[in-house]
C-alpha cells in the first residue's frame, strides 16, 4: 500500500469498547428499576401475607392487644417459646461441633476429594425435608432399624422409646440443618491462605497452636454466619418437629400451624408469629453485637 494512501486514510481506528459503570455510579432511578422485580416478588410473597397476619392479631373486635395478653396469661405458650429457643440452640451447637471438622477437612483436602466431599454435603439439600424426616421415623420407631439392631446385639431386651422425644427432634433437625453450617465455614476456611499456617509453623508454632491462633480466628465470620443461619432456620422449623416430635416437644412453628389449620384462630396465630419474629430479630441482633465486640477484642490483641 502506498504511503500516500495511508496519509489519505489517516490512522486506523480501533473499535470502541463498551464501558460499564461501577455499581456506585448508577443513578438511584436505574438502581430502583433493576431491583424492582425482586422487590415486587418479596412484597407479594412475604411482606403482604405477613402484614395481613399481623394486622389480624391487632385489629380484633373486642380489644386491640387481647391476643397478645392471652400469650402471657397462659404459661404454656411461653414454655413452648422457651423450648423452641432451647432446642434451636442445642441443634446449632451440634451442627457447629459436627460441621466445623467436616468443613475443615473439605477445605484442606485435595481438589478431587474436596469436590466429592462437597457433593456429599450438597446432595441432601436436593432431597425433600419431608423425605428425610420420614427416614428418621423409620429409623427411630418402635420396630425400626435402630431398636431391632440393639435387641439383636443384646444391648436392650425390648424396644426403646426413641421417636417422639426431644432427642429425636434434635438428631433429625441436626441432620437436616448441618449443610447450612458446613457451607459458610467451608467458604471462610477456603479463603484463608495456606501461607499463614506455614508461617506460624516456621516461627515454631505447633499444628494445634497454629490452628487456635491463626485458622480459628480467621474462620470466625463463617462460624458466625453458619451459626446464625442454622439458629434462625431452627427457630421456625416446622416439618421435622411435627413429624418426629410429639406433644411434649411442641415448638412455636407447630403451635402456630395448629392455631391456623385446626383451631382456625388466625388472630392468635398472628400474635404468636409476631412474638416469634420479635424473638428471632432480638436474638440475631444480640448475636451480631457480641460477634462485633469479640472481633474488636481480637483486633486489639
Amino acid at each position: 500500500m502506498a504511503t500516500s494512501d495511508l496519509l489519505l486514510r489517516g490512522p486506523r481506528h480501533r473499535p470502541l469498547k463498551r464501558e460499564t459503570l461501577p455499581a456506585g455510579q448508577y443513578s438511584p432511578l436505574l438502581s430502583l428499576a433493576l431491583i424492582s422485580p425482586l422487590l415486587a416478588l418479596l412484597g407479594l410473597a412475604f411482606i403482604y401475607p405477613v402484614g395481613q397476619l399481623l394486622a389480624r392479631s391487632f385489629f380484633v373486635p373486642d380489644f386491640q392487644f387481647s391476643e397478645y395478653l392471652k400469650i402471657f396469661d397462659e404459661p404454656l405458650y411461653l414454655r413452648v417459646l422457651w423450648r423452641t429457643i432451647k432446642l434451636a440452640s442445642i441443634v446449632t451447637a451440634f451442627c457447629l461441633v459436627l460441621g466445623y471438622p467436616v468443613a475443615y477437612a473439605i477445605a484442606r483436602a485435595r481438589r478431587r476429594w474436596s469436590t466429592i466431599a462437597m457433593a456429599c454435603v450438597l446432595v441432601p439439600l436436593w432431597t425433600s425435608v419431608l423425605v428425610r424426616s420420614y427416614a428418621w421415623i423409620i429409623l427411630l420407631q418402635r420396630n425400626g432399624i435402630i431398636n431391632t439392631a440393639l435387641m439383636d446385639i443384646g444391648i436392650t431386651s425390648g424396644p426403646l422409646r426413641l421417636i417422639y422425644t426431644e432427642g429425636a427432634v434434635v438428631v433429625a433437625m441436626t441432620h437436616v440443618l448441618l449443610p447450612f453450617m458446613i457451607l459458610p465455614i467451608f467458604a471462610s476456611l477456603r479463603s484463608i491462605p495456606n501461607e499463614l499456617s506455614q508461617a506460624a509453623h516456621n516461627l515454631g508454632a505447633s499444628s494445634w497452636t497454629a490452628f487456635l491462633r491463626v485458622t480459628l480466628p480467621l474462620s470466625l465470620p463463617g462460624v458466625f454466619a453458619g451459626s446464625l443461619m442454622t439458629f434462625i432456620v431452627a427457630l421456625g422449623f416446622y416439618i421435622t418437629p411435627a413429624l418426629v416430635g410429639g406433644p411434649s416437644t411442641l415448638l412455636m412453628a407447630t403451635l402456630i400451624g395448629q392455631q391456623m389449620t385446626v383451631l382456625l384462630d388466625w388472630p392468635f396465630a398472628g400474635a404468636l408469629s409476631a412474638l416469634l419474629l420479635v424473638t428471632t430479630l432480638t436474638l440475631a441482633g444480640i448475636a451480631r453485637k457480641m460477634f462485633a465486640i469479640n472481633r474488636g477484642f481480637a483486633n486489639a490483641d
